[in-house]
């Protein structure tokens, strides 16, 4: 691949690792998807090792995220109709409020939903924090497998 087409595969897997953190765009998919270009028009041992690598590494933490976050909130005693009515008002919080109304939408949602079931605010406030831990745990092992994907396609490159 020429040199600016892997500066291209790059931005994208940048891009990506942006989308991860922010929780707009599929950010691990895009990262693998220009991994598997890369290597599509690359080619190789090298290539594909490092797309097979980056694979394994999104599968691992797609699989991780769930198995850590949900052990975290079974753990704190997280309902999961509080997460439906939950991501169900950050969503409706993605409208109102442009940007930030997504995570406020959701925290909220939570602390309403536990309230209003539980009607104690210290239980309430408990179950908010266990469940933004849980997503920041979710976004930091997402995170380390696209960083993986990344980093053996940056290595890739660097061999090849």
């Amino acid at each position: 691949m020429s040199p600016a087409g892997e500066l291209l595969v790059g931005l994208v897997i940048a891009t990506g690792l942006v989308g991860v953190v922010v929780q707009v765009l599929p950010g691990s998919l895009i990262v693998l998807g220009a991994v598997l270009v890369w290597a599509t028009e690359t080619g190789g041992g090298v290539a594909w090792t490092a797309f097979s690598v980056g694979a394994v590494a999104v599968a691992a933490a797609a699989v991780g995220k769930y198995l850590l976050a949900g052990r975290h909130l079974a753990g704190a005693g997280v309902r999961r109709s509080t997460l439906v009515w939950g991501g169900a008002l950050g969503v409706v919080g993605f409208f109102v409020v442009p940007v930030v109304g997504l995570p406020l939408g959701f925290a909220l949602g939570v602390y309403l939903i536990e309230w209003g079931a539980r009607r104690d605010s210290r239980v309430a406030w408990r179950a908010t924090v266990a469940v933004l831990r849980a997503t920041g745990i979710a976004l930091l092992v997402e995170l380390a497998g696209a960083l993986v994907a990344a980093g053996a396609w940056l290595l890739a490159v660097l061999l090849t």
